[in-house]
């Protein structure tokens, strides 16, 4: 089993707790990210009693909870299951795990709160597709949050680096001050080691544990062929394509425009976008893949100019990325080989970043302009940051960025992240590490003025 390492979504959960009438905290995202981990350490530590229901196992077992038309059942269904006299809401945890798979239960959380009996948490893998097809969802009586794998930084700290270094890490990006080079390249070996190992727990474990690259790329196959039947769980009449699409990602970062075309999903050349909304909508509610949509006109706020039917998508994971376009060859990454597209691989990591950051993602497309690597809406200065990605030594050549910033009557910044450690600003584009992405919260943007 992975042994446990420590996650931001502790906070998240211990703000939740230390709450008294806070609407019920439902953690969803792609297996193997966690959930079910954190929330059984941290809910172990803070009650005396502590009830955990798999959903998932109780529906393909014994099936206790698949005759609980009330609260009331509930509560006695739980009380059987507990093996001890449980308490009240103020000592008592109850862990609803994969609470997708009883839509029943998901009708009940707003009587959950109200009747406040016990105190309860729930997980979802696939929870965004469950409640697009559940008819009355609690809103105002549930609180989502998803959860990403393991992002850089907390791989940092699962690799012993301390946590003030990463905050005057920071802190030195935000003043534009140069990183020492040993820093910097302490960085780097943990940025490239993540670019392998990826997020997801199992992996970091065994990366740690072992650092035998085959063991854990035969856990990435195996994540990421569970992410396709899960993908694919609600294609009942067998009319969907989602796994169809998972497969085509890492090809479509590989051409010109780096988006999915719906020509490609099953080769048909009149295909629409609108034939497979169902597939995207899927794909990216069970958190397999990151949605990034276009704007060819980006102005704050980037939502008013998205245009829904080009769509970048990102694998959630950077290690499944890497094992999907390199196997067990580790060189690509470990020795920055020219042919092994990196920019590719780099922009999968800083999407995945962004997002658990708190980031929606954007990209330019304008065929006048050439294509941008993502838009960020900077709210705290109401204009748009436009980061470019670049993963070479000749990271300064970035033409679509520089038309861009022309175009845009100063509404526009730019970021440029790359291998490089250079911190600087030149004119209107600023030049980061790779690794700074890390501290670009979508709260507390990192801006040229420092």
């Amino acid at each position: 089993m992975p042994r446990f390492y420590e996650r931001k979504m502790e906070k998240v959960l211990e703000e939740y707790f230390d709450s008294d009438d806070a609407p019920i905290l439902v953690i969803e995202g792609a297996r193997q990210t966690g959930k079910t981990s954190v929330i059984r350490h941290v809910g172990r530590s803070r009650f005396e009693h502590y009830v955990e229901v798999n959903l998932v196992e109780d529906s393909e077992g014994p099936r206790y909870f698949a005759d609980v038309r009330s609260t009331k059942d509930l509560y006695y269904t739980i009380q059987s299951m507990a093996g001890e006299p449980l308490g009240g809401f103020s000592d008592t945890l109850v862990f609803l795990d994969e609470i997708q798979e009883s839509p029943r239960l998901l009708t009940m959380i707003k009587f959950l709160r109200e009747e406040r009996r016990y105190r309860f948490v729930a997980s979802g893998s696939l929870l965004g597709i469950e409640l697009r097809r559940t008819a009355s969802v609690p809103v105002g009586s549930m609180r989502i949050e998803r959860m990403y794998p393991m992002d850089l930084e907390e791989f940092c700290w699962a690799n012993g680096m301390a946590k003030s270094l990463i905050d005057d890490l920071g802190s030195m990006l935000g003043r534009n001050e140069q990183i020492p080079e040993g820093v910097h390249r302490r960085m780097m070996d943990l940025f490239r080691d993540y670019l392998i190992c990826g997020g997801l727990p199992a992996c970091v474990s065994a990366f740690l544990d072992t650092k035998d690259i085959q063991a854990v790329r035969g856990i990435q196959r195996d994540i990421h062929r569970m992410y396709g039947i899960d993908a694919s769980k609600y294609d009942l009449e067998n009319r969907m394509h989602t796994r169809d699409i998972l497969n085509i990602i890492p090809s479509s970062i590989e051409n010109k425009r780096k988006r999915i075309f719906a020509k490609d999903i099953e080769g048909k050349e009149k295909a629409r976008f609108s034939d497979y909304r169902d597939d995207f909508d899927c794909l990216i509610d069970s958190g397999v893949v990151l949605p990034t949509l276009c704007c060819a006109n980006p102005v704050f706020p980037l939502a008013e100019s998205m245009k829904r039917n080009l769509l970048k998508l990102y694998i959630c994971d950077a290690g499944i990325l890497t094992w999907l376009l390199h196997r067990t060859n580790a060189r690509p990454l470990m020795e920055d080989l020219p042919q092994a597209s990196l920019k590719n691989v780099y922009e999968c990591f800083a999407a995945m970043q962004l997002a658990s950051n708190g980031h929606r993602l954007f990209y330019s497309d304008d065929r006048r302009l050439e294509k941008v690597s993502f838009l960020l809406d900077d709210y705290g200065d109401m204009r748009v940051i436009a980061l470019e990605i670049e993963s070479g030594k000749d990271f300064r050549k970035h033409k679509a960025l520089d038309n861009l910033i022309g175009s845009s009557n100063g509404a526009i910044e730019g970021i440029v992240l790359s291998g490089s450690g250079t911190v600087e600003i030149e004119g209107e584009t600023r030049y980061l590490p790779i690794y700074a992405v890390i501290f670009m919260d979508a709260e507390n943007q990192l801006s040229m003025r420092g």
